[in-house]
């Protein structure tokens, strides 16, 4: 049996959790159970994790799993990453069920990585067993896989050879926005996205390159850009 105080805490991390995507900080936990200082916090979760309604999970940064709910208190037996952190993350989808928890933002996953994107090579051709440890925060809700970017055709953009871009799998995009679009069914390229007299029209962000035009049926979108991780040596 939970006491008053850690029934409070880990019903409100799960409230946070359920209304934006992001667990609360110590220093909101400490505030919202009215505690003098963040190390009765600190006890608190120790007692929940002794109890086995949460355990920290290795490996990542102030990160904890709930494993159950007291009863009444929603889902028993959930799992699903509680990440004590105080970045935004996107909502979740409104088709989940009201008691499932969404990852965090300080949490990191792998996505699958398909090499380098140049000319005359599609997508599908450049999948590998390749992955890449990528925050949570950058990603959002979907599908997503990451590319390593060849070439300077978009440096106006501030995306540079090495780069890697990490794409949102879907088969359409607004105007404006930066695709993976395949040519052709040959040549898969990463350029904004412009509709222009019933064409589509790939732009680079690079004054040295010109658009290229096309007819709709010979572009297929791929993906759009939702981040880019950049290393530096």
């Amino acid at each position: 049996m939970l006491t008053a105080k850690q029934n409070e805490l880990l019903r409100f991390i799960h409230e946070r959790l359920e209304e934006g995507g992001v667990s609360p900080s110590f220093e909101e936990m400490k505030d919202a159970l009215n505690l003098k200082s963040k190390s009765g916090v600190h006890r608190l979760i120790g007692a929940l994790e002794e109890r086995g309604f949460i355990r920290r999970l290795p490996n990542r940064a102030r990160a904890l799993e709930i494993l159950q709910m007291p009863e009444g208190g929603g889902a028993k037996s959930v799992s699903n990453v509680v990440s004590l952190a105080t970045k935004s993350a996107d909502k979740p989808n409104n088709g989940k069920s009201a008691n499932a928890m969404p990852l965090a933002a300080n949490d990191v996953m792998e996505i699958p990585l398909h090499g380098r994107i140049a000319a005359g090579v599609p997508i599908e051709a450049m999948e590998t067993t390749e992955t890449l440890a990528v925050p949570m925060a950058l990603l959002g809700t979907g599908e997503h896989y990451a590319l390593e970017v060849s070439g300077d055709s978009m440096i106006e953009a501030g995306i540079f050879d090495g780069d890697y871009a990490l794409i949102k799998k879907t088969d359409s995009a607004r105007d404006g926005e930066i695709v993976v679009a395949l040519v052709r069914g040959e040549e898969a390229t990463l350029k904004y996205l412009r509709r222009e007299n019933g064409n589509i029209r790939l732009d680079p962000a690079n004054a040295a390159y010109t658009p290229q035009v096309y007819s709709p049926h010979e572009v297929l979108i791929q993906g759009k850009l939702a981040g880019l991780l950049r290393r530096y040596h």
